[in-house]
């Protein structure tokens, strides 16, 4: 039963294992009403004479899930099949770019005969949850790096050097107090400021802090930034507008802050209940929420076959290129999860800084006299590491040995066994 899902529209299919179209039919209903569908594809298979259908469709938007639940409260099979394939196979069917909704349906039926399909991940409320936590931190971590461009943007047009009075400004607590302060007072003159004298602005800034949970601020850069109200030069007409509007951002970026520690802990607190703190945290360099952060991507890892799958997954696996003599040059695939590639790719800076395995790995492959890594191809792998790694401790249950991880294989010498 092959079914092209959309809104109140959804088009149906029934094949056989030859993928002859047995019954078609249009049902105009919303996703959860698609029972009666699901009957009526088990009624027409009975007639010709199948004992049982198996559903399936393309794993786009939230309506797969529901269909996933319609079919399991009726005991079917159920299956998904890639848009990419559908894609490819609607242009090798008759070399054209026709699409229609019966079409589709016909071809993911077609698909799922020819087991070029997959059983979807099955639904577990705890996992589930941990999945929802890190799509909302990734929409988070998106608004915030939004958020930063435009406060670096407007002032760059209006006020360039504030941007000069810390060496990080926009990871300097100080630095957003002391912004707060100056926007929230002067509403675009920054001479108001300036009356205050040092004194009074260090005591508004450290009161700011503070009230923010924060305990004392950095002097050098509440005195750069009251040096720096002083500075003529930006685009004074807009001075006023953009600082009210950074005042706003700022106020955003804090709230956003704020909800990104609420959901992080959320995510922490889900990896204890899965008993996977330790285990996750056992890899040296790997923090708690960077690992929750790659398993709200991949979901449980003992449903993948070998740690391979997972980073095929990620589309971290390279990809050969060769033909007879020729061997081209060697590149990741891209394919699959760029959320899970990202989360992987994020988890390596602080890895490879702080795992002596990850770091002697990282040094070899960008300093060996043939075939040497740039330094964002070394990273890359590095990523896959992690990604086989995890996969290694959560589906033995064993912590990280870099032992283990250096070689492979648990190696015994003499030494060892006498230590």
């Amino acid at each position: 039963m092959g079914i092209d899902l959309a809104d109140s529209k959804q088009m149906v299919v029934v094949t056989d294992h030859d993928s002859k179209v047995l019954a078609r039919k249009t049902f105009r209903c919303r996703a959860w009403d698609l029972g009666i569908a699901l009957d009526w594809a088990a009624q027409r298979a009975r007639t010709a004479g199948h004992s049982a259908v198996t559903v399936a469709c393309e794993p786009t938007g939230h309506r797969w899930r529901v269909l996933g639940q319609l079919a399991a409260d009726r005991g079917m099979p159920f299956v998904c099949v890639q848009p990419a394939m559908t894609s490819w196979s609607r242009r090798a069917e008759d070399l054209t770019h026709d699409k229609t909704d019966e079409k589709d349906a016909v071809l993911i039926a077609r698909l799922t005969a020819q087991l070029r399909c997959y059983i979807p991940e099955p639904v577990d409320e705890t996992w589930g949850r941990l999945r929802h936590l890190g799509a909302r931190r990734e929409q988070l971590i998106v608004d915030m790096t939004s958020q930063i461009q435009q406060i670096r943007a407007l002032l760059e047009c209006v006020w360039p050097a504030a941007l000069d009075t810390a060496r990080q400004p926009f990871r300097s607590r100080t630095w957003a107090a002391a912004m707060r302060v100056i926007c929230d007072r002067d509403h675009g003159e920054l001479i108001r400021t300036r009356r205050l004298g040092l004194a009074r602005f260090e005591h508004l800034v450290r009161r700011e802090i503070t009230r923010r949970g924060g305990q004392k601020p950095s002097l050098r850069i509440v005195r750069n930034l009251f040096t720096a109200l002083g500075d003529p030069r930006g685009v004074i007409a807009h001075r006023a507008g953009a600082l009210e509007r950074v005042h706003l951002l700022l106020a955003d970026w804090a709230e956003d802050q704020r909800r990104l520690t609420d959901t992080e802990n959320r995510m922490l607190t889900v990896l204890d209940e899965l008993r996977l703190s330790d285990l996750v945290t056992s890899i040296v360099g790997l923090s708690a929420i960077g690992a929750a952060a790659i398993l709200a991507e991949t979901g449980d890892l003992t449903r993948f076959t070998s740690a391979r799958a997972v980073v095929k997954h990620a589309g971290l696996a390279p990809r050969e290129k060769t033909s007879g003599t020729f061997t081209g040059r060697t590149k990741l695939t891209g394919q699959g999860r760029p959320s899970l590639r990202l989360a992987a790719w994020r988890a390596v800076w602080g890895a490879q800084r702080a795992n002596p395995v990850y770091a002697a790995r990282y040094q070899h492959l960008t300093s060996r006299a043939e075939n040497k890594l740039t330094p964002t191809q070394a990273q890359a792998v590095i990523a896959a590491s992690i990604l086989r790694h995890l996969h290694a401790v959560i589906t033995t249950g064993c912590r990280w040995d870099p032992q283990i991880a250096t070689h492979g294989t648990r190696i015994t010498t003499s030494s060892a066994i006498a230590a």
